[in-house]
């Protein structure tokens, strides 16, 4: 398994796998697959995203296929700069149970620690989604809040927890 920092040239392999994620995962993202496939240029816009500044995207390649992903979002503002958020958190089905996702995520909570600015990581995830607010936790994140009905589909509610992790610059995040 390889974890690295996404470039342009992953930008089809990271879309690919964010369809396979809306798909198989749909509670768990804002955007949906049928949102999704309707965007014009969708691997141009990806190609810019993996080079914005402040956008840190890594993937987990196992046998040359991208299996997961995570983005790490440095808050733009001057008073939000000691801020970075967690999106787009997905592992394929078929590594799961891998330790995939924590390495991602120690990734990016090293890149965090890396930069000066960034104190304190925020995420959202599915209230009933266990296995990843496991993750979140053993790693230091905790619960600070939950949005009700942060998520509708059809006609099924999704509560969201918010979650925080203030970084521990002296510290380096094992996996």
């Amino acid at each position: 398994m390889e974890i690295k920092m996404l470039s342009p040239e992953d930008a089809s392999a990271y879309w690919e796998l964010r369809l396979e994620a809306l798909q198989l995962n749909p509670e768990a993202f804002g955007t949906s697959y049928e949102e999704a496939i309707q965007r014009t240029n969708p691997i141009e816009l990806v190609e810019k995203n993996l080079q914005a500044e402040g956008n840190y995207t890594f993937g987990a390649y196992y046998h040359e296929k991208l299996v997961g992903m995570v983005t790490l979002v440095q808050e733009r503002g001057l008073k939000l700069r000691h801020r970075a958020n967690i999106y787009a958190m997905y592992v394929s089905p078929q590594v799961r149970g891998q330790s995939v996702g924590k390495a991602l995520l120690v990734e990016a909570i090293n890149k965090a620690k890396a930069i000066k600015e960034i104190e304190k990581i925020n995420l959202s995830v599915v209230s009933t989604n266990e296995a990843a607010k496991n993750l979140y936790s053993q790693l230091g994140f905790t619960i600070f809040g939950v949005e009700e009905k942060a998520l509708k589909m059809n006609d099924t509610y999704f509560d969201e927890d918010h979650m925080a992790l203030i970084i521990d610059k002296e510290e380096q995040c094992r996996d």
